[in-house]
């Protein structure tokens, strides 16, 4: 019979393995993630690379998010610029093929410069999940209570809607890291509040550059949705 010894020493470095490794934080934004990762696969995303159209974008996430994802690691400064992107993914994409698509952003951007596993845990979900989630519900509610006009969709979901997506995600984040992340508890709101401008004037931007000349590459764009005739006044006797 064989007996497993185990000492004081073993214990202390065990609680300390589990108190810094697994913290409540990094625990509940995984499980967060992979409830989102499980909601995306049971609505089959990979229907939508039937789409040829959808590639492009798909592809061009891959290359390039994954650099600003790593900037902050590559780079080092007194308070780090990081674009997050994944509103504009979540209007090309859709949100069950987006979150699986962020999913690989971050994990190419864990390959270009590695970091610990709970800072990856934390970057995907609060730069990937969550305001790709927060915009998916500010997109069904704009869609319920707001009129179906390409401004609305532009300015609304491309722009202002990022913008207030993002800020609510960062300021979560920043929220949760106390006032040491930054050495104030003003100036890290202020910035990620900056920085949500933006990501807004990017994904507005390349919104309005998809409307007008490349529809198909925007999965939450629909030209019988938003481009419907208006109906002719009845005629005056």
């Amino acid at each position: 019979m064989t007996c497993i010894k185990v000492t004081a020493p073993g214990l202390v470095k065990l609680f300390h393995f589990v108190r810094v490794n697994l913290t409540v934080d990094t625990f509940w934004m995984g499980l967060m993630t992979g409830i989102c990762l499980a909601l995306a696969v049971s609505m089959r995303p990979w229907r939508q690379l039937a789409q040829a159209d959808l590639w492009t974008p798909l592809l061009a996430t891959l290359v390039i998010l994954p650099w600003f994802w790593a900037l902050p690691r590559l780079h080092a400064m007194p308070l780090q610029l990081q674009l997050s992107g994944a509103v504009l993914v979540l209007l090309c994409l859709g949100w069950p093929l987006a979150v699986w698509v962020l999913t690989a952003v971050s994990l190419v951007s864990a390959w270009l410069e590695p970091q610990p596993l709970a800072l990856q845990i934390g970057e995907l979900f609060f730069l990937g999940i969550l305001p790709a989630s927060l915009a998916l519900g500010l997109g069904a509610a704009m869609r319920l209570w707001l009129p179906q006009h390409p401004f609305v969709y532009i300015l609304g979901r491309g722009f202002l809607g990022t913008a207030l997506c993002l800020f609510a995600a960062r300021g979560l984040q920043t929220w949760l890291q106390g006032p040491d992340a930054l050495h104030s508890t003003d100036t890290p709101l202020v910035a990620q509040w900056l920085m949500a401008w933006g990501d807004a004037f990017i994904t507005g931007l390349v919104t309005a550059i998809g409307v007008a000349f490349r529809p198909q590459w925007l999965a939450t764009w629909s030209d019988e949705l938003y481009l419907r005739p208006t109906r002719p006044p009845d005629d005056q006797p």
